[in-house]
């Protein structure tokens, strides 16, 4: 059986969430930054430890605030503005930003606790990783990695990865470890080099 698990990558304009996605998903990396205005859905099947999962990767443009959690105006804004649609009912959440950029991560730490805070009831374990990305400008960092990951592991209790989307450093080990975090039992307990066998499907993308 083919288990699809739906993903949410959000981040603040220019922090590489788009690129973190291609990255992933091509091979590929462009220098030139492309700000992303409308939600784009991709469509990919991975193979981990010999067993195919679906995903959802849902990358957003930068939102103003969660969704309300009322259910009545959760629906109303979710259809009247496009690029939220779906953004309450997935299995998992990522949240990027430029380790260069102290407004980015103030960013998803909003984002995060809008999260928390809004998320239908029964949901209030969705996964969420915290993704420091820009790793290859790290002389350029604002803030200490350790103060960041000490924060996000033992007081948001969320998952922390630092990644380079233009090397493809930790790329792989991001999207192994969020499938772990959602439940998938067949990921854990095996090496992620072994386990995680790459993208199928790679050029199923709906721009929406």
């Amino acid at each position: 059986m083919v288990a699809t698990f739906k993903i949410a990558v959000l981040g603040a304009q220019g922090v590489g969430k788009s690129a973190i996605v291609r990255q992933f998903l091509y091979n590929e990396f462009s220098e030139v930054c492309v700000p992303t205005t409308a939600r784009r859905v991709y469509l990919p099947a991975v193979v981990m430890n010999g067993h195919v999962h679906d995903l959802q990767i849902m990358d957003f443009p930068p939102i103003t605030a969660f969704p309300p959690g009322l259910i009545l105006l959760c629906t109303l804004q979710e259809w009247a503005d496009v690029c939220c649609r779906g953004l309450r009912s997935v299995h998992a959440y990522i949240l990027v930003y430029d380790i260069c950029c102290f407004d980015s991560f103030e960013y998803i730490k909003t984002i995060r606790q809008q999260i928390l805070e809004t998320r239908v009831i029964g949901t209030s374990e969705t996964p969420i990783i915290i993704v420091g990305n820009k790793r290859d400008l790290q002389r350029g960092r604002v803030i200490p990695r350790w103060n960041v990951s000490n924060l996000v592991k033992k007081t948001w209790k969320c998952g922390y990865i630092e990644c380079s989307a233009k090397y493809n450093w930790h790329i792989l080990l991001l999207f192994s470890e969020l499938l772990k975090s959602v439940g998938c039992a067949r990921c854990k307990h095996v090496h992620t080099t072994i386990r995680f066998q790459g993208a199928l499907r790679r050029n199923r993308c709906t721009i929406m």
